[in-house]
């Protein structure tokens, strides 16, 4: 009986520390993937707030960036470039944390050289801003970019794409406004369906 006595009292008291202990908050990668989430589907315009005097790629060019594929493990998100639809950042989970890749097509859907290069977070980073540190694919790609930080950006009301490359000048943000959705661009070069 005194034994039966102390198993109930010990599975009350379990039961009580259950029932006090909060729930356990999301993580900052957790937070920031969800709010990345619910620009899926629509597409934004954006502008160019910061770049190199040497970069003109960009200028006077209409910018549109389409969230087009979503999944719980990845995002696409097309970024158009006036007419050039060569673009796509992927970002993606790992079991360390997010990735960042830029997928880059020709317009018979080949891949371009220059492709596949980004890199991965280094730390939780925070629920609305997430860095990824060029990894070792974009430094034997691109040697000059081994130090590249790139950054996305989630906040109320914008999207935000940074880099910026450590020890140079080289910098480069644009930005997007999440509240007033535009009519979707054509696809992507090389990503005719949502599975690609």
């Amino acid at each position: 009986m005194k034994r039966l006595t102390t198993l109930v009292l010990t599975v009350f008291a379990l039961a009580a520390c259950q029932q006090t202990q909060p729930a356990q908050e999301p993580g900052a990668q957790d937070q920031f993937w969800t709010a990345l989430h619910t620009l899926c589907d629509s597409a934004y315009e954006g502008q160019v707030v910061e770049v190199s005097p040497a970069d003109t790629v960009f200028t006077g060019k209409h910018l549109v960036m389409h969230v087009r594929h979503c999944s719980p493990d990845a995002v696409h998100i097309a970024f158009n470039v006036g007419e050039d639809r060569s673009r796509t950042w992927v970002l993606t989970r790992t079991d360390d944390g997010l990735r960042l890749k830029h997928d880059h097509r020709h317009e018979d859907g080949s891949e371009d050289a220059v492709t596949q290069y980004g890199g991965d977070t280094r730390s939780e980073g925070d629920a609305v801003k997430q860095e990824f540190y060029a990894d070792a694919h974009t430094a034997e790609l691109i040697p000059a970019a081994v130090t590249n930080v790139w950054t996305v950006e989630v906040q109320p009301g914008r999207f935000a794409y940074a880099l910026r490359r450590e020890g140079t000048d080289r910098r480069f943000r644009v930005e997007f406004d999440t509240t007033q959705p535009v009519p979707a661009p054509p696809t992507s070069w090389g990503h005719g369906d949502s599975s690609s």
